[in-house]
C-alpha cells in the first residue's frame, strides 16, 4: 500500500537566514520571503547582535549581486568582512547542517494544518536549538 502524504496545497513560503559563530553562538532570523531587502535586514540584525563580524556566504544573487547589498557592506566594511564559499561546495558551510537538520526534524512525517503553525514551529525551532557543528574542522 503506498503511503498517504497529506498536504494543506499552501504556496505560502518562509525564509531563515542564520549564522553560527565558531564561539557557539548563533543567530537565526526568518523572514517572507529571500531577497535583497530581507538579507540587508538580517546583515543590520547581525551587526547590531556582535558587531564586528566575518561573514561567508555562498553565492546567491541576494548575497552578492544586490547594489544595495554591496553599497552596504562597503559603508560596513570595518565591521563586517565577507568571505565567499567555493561555487557548489555546500559541505564547507555549517549552516546547511543546520538547514539539513531543520527539515529532518520538522518536516518529515509532519503535518501543519496551518501555515502560521508551520512559521511559528520554525521560529521556536532555530531560537532554541543548539546546533555543535564541528567549526574548527569546517573552517
Amino acid at each position: 500500500m503506498r503511503p498517504i502524504v497529506v498536504t494543506t496545497g499552501s504556496h505560502q513560503k518562509t525564509c531563515v537566514f542564520g549564522t553560527l559563530c565558531i564561539d557557539g553562538r548563533q543567530f537565526f532570523r526568518q523572514y517572507n520571503t529571500f531577497n535583497q531587502y530581507t538579507f540587508l535586514e538580517y546583515l543590520k540584525e547581525l551587526q547590531s547582535k556582535f558587531h564586528k563580524v566575518i561573514l561567508f556566504l555562498d553565492r546567491a544573487p541576494q548575497h552578492c549581486r544586490s547594489i544595495k547589498v554591496r553599497k552596504y557592506l562597503e559603508k560596513n566594511k570595518d565591521d563586517i568582512r565577507i568571505g565567499w564559499f567555493p561555487k557548489g561546495s555546500p559541505e564547507f558551510n555549517a549552516v546547511e547542517e543546520c538547514w539539513r537538520q531543520g527539515k529532518d526534524d520538522l518536516l518529515v512525517s509532519k503535518y501543519y494544518p496551518r501555515f502560521l503553525h508551520l512559521r511559528n514551529v520554525i521560529t521556536k525551532y532555530y531560537r532554541t536549538k543548539r546546533f555543535h557543528p564541528d567549526l574548527p574542522n569546517i573552517c
